[in-house]
């Protein structure tokens, strides 16, 4: 969900973000090392500094509690107020996985099933006799998207009711028969809201605060599709291209509901992570199909559950899910099997600042360094500056590995790897044993371009492979 036109702040105030990178701590003890928090703050600085978004608020889930807060930058420009862990960003199309956490409820109540179809509940539908409130929270229904901008259009900025929306985009025909496509569209979870609110006989907000807002403690939480942000939290900012930051527009009235009219603190945010982890609000059957990957009716995957993606990275299951509305971008990434979790909300939209900050994040967290491990890896980088000149320490490596690094091939190592100069990161990211070897593989960090490299490595020691690739 997304952005568009206002007024131009004063150059003055633009350029103070230059300056204001500077981390704000939240009251309370890091469990995290020193080392690492410090790892943490550069990454997130790093990427606002070369990106030129305002602000960001940072937290951390670590053995499932909360271990860091952080906010970086600005929360305001005008007049220029310093980013602090208790301002509240909108989460944009993060909100759908607690519409989606709804459905799951009224399930475990017996007022409906994920398999009852959308006529049950909103008979006059384009084909509601056959799209199920399944393929609503999975993507797969086919009703036409009514907000795939990202800006926000002239007619977004006056205020619109639920039945308007459904009126236009959910009685005009399907983009594709249910079921035999993956197509992002907020359509679908404003049908889902709408049938939130006929099944429980209540709003659907004060539904989520009766069932998972307040039992959780989530007391920042507010609804952006009614009012804006006040003074107290993150102003929302956009750009033209690579023009001067200026205030984003707010969406008119309704454009929001149930699909992206959240917004809170990080620290909220995060207990909604933990009690994902923990498995708190829903019953475990329930839970099974908000991470199980919905398949389309051919048996492909969708690499999306209900209101979250589902894959996995490095070899550890992800529920992940990206936002953004005027103003406002934002990543939530959970690792449930490994009692982590990550957020980052920023202050700009049409941005992947917060993806960036988060994927940076989970790979200092999921560093490796053990003695063993931090001996490998001062070899690894050792080898890797001989393959930037093309040269390499032959006795490290076996007879298959020797063949592979060719002259040739050492003088494309060089070739490629050269110009990019000394990492500014090399840090190894997972581990795994396979063929008898252990893979080990390293994300190794340049000013403008990220790589990664990866080894198999023998039990006497030696290497059967070093290769390397970029990555997005």
């Amino acid at each position: 969900m997304r952005k568009v036109y206002s007024s131009v702040l004063r150059t003055a105030v633009f350029l103070a973000i230059l300056f204001a990178f500077l981390p704000v701590t939240a009251q309370g003890q890091s469990t995290l090392s020193p080392e690492l928090r410090q790892q943490i703050d550069h990454a997130a600085t790093d990427v606002l500094t070369a990106t030129g978004v305002p602000g960001a608020s940072v937290a951390i889930v670590k053995d499932g509690q909360i271990c860091y807060l952080q906010a970086y930058g600005n929360g305001r420009l005008d007049p220029a107020t310093a980013a602090r862990p208790e301002m509240r960003y909108s989460i944009g199309s993060i909100s759908k996985q607690f519409t989606a956490t709804a459905i799951l409820l009224l399930q475990e109540q017996g007022k409906l099933s994920l398999d009852d179809k959308v006529a049950k509940f909103i008979p006059n539908l384009t084909r509601a006799n056959e799209v199920s409130i399944r393929q609503l929270l999975s993507h797969t229904s086919g009703y036409q998207d009514y907000w795939p901008q990202d800006y926000v259009p002239p007619f977004m900025l006056q205020p619109i009711t639920t039945e308007r929306i459904l009126d236009v985009w959910a009685r005009k025909p399907l983009d594709f028969d249910p079921g035999t496509r993956w197509q992002y569209s907020n359509t679908n979870f404003v049908i889902a809201g709408v049938i939130v609110e006929k099944a429980s006989g209540m709003p659907l907000l004060d539904f989520l605060h009766k069932n998972i807002f307040d039992p959780l403690g989530m007391a920042t939480v507010t609804n952006t599709d009614q009012e804006k942000l006040g003074d107290g939290d993150a102003t929302g900012y956009m750009r033209y291209a690579l023009g001067p930051l200026r205030l984003s527009p707010k969406e008119g009235r309704g454009w929001l509901f149930a699909a992206g009219e959240l917004a809170m603190t990080a620290s909220d945010l995060a207990k909604w992570d933990i009690s994902i982890i923990n498995q708190k609000v829903l019953q475990p059957s329930s839970y099974k199909e908000f991470e199980a990957e919905v398949r389309l009716n051919n048996g492909a995957g969708t690499e999306y559950g209900l209101g979250v993606e589902v894959t996995m990275e490095s070899g550890r299951r992800v529920l992940r899910h990206g936002g953004e509305v005027s103003g406002y971008t934002s990543q939530n990434t959970v690792f449930p099997d490994d009692l982590v979790a990550i957020i980052v909300l920023t202050n700009q939209d049409a941005v992947g600042a917060p993806a960036q900050i988060a994927q940076t994040i989970a790979s200092l967290l999921f560093a490796v360094t053990d003695p063993e491990t931090t001996r490998k890896l001062e070899e690894a980088k050792k080898i890797f500056a001989g393959l930037q000149q093309g040269t390499v320490d032959r006795s490290l490596f076996t007879d298959n590995a020797n063949s592979y690094l060719s002259q040739q091939a050492l003088k494309d190592f060089a070739s490629g790897l050269a110009p990019l100069g000394t990492p500014l990161e090399f840090t190894e990211t997972r581990q795994q044993a396979r063929g008898g070897m252990l893979l080990r593989v390293y994300r190794v960090k340049f000013a403008q371009k990220a790589l990664q490299a990866w080894t198999y490595e023998m039990p006497d020691g030696k290497f059967e492979q070093y290769q390397v690739a970029a990555v997005e």
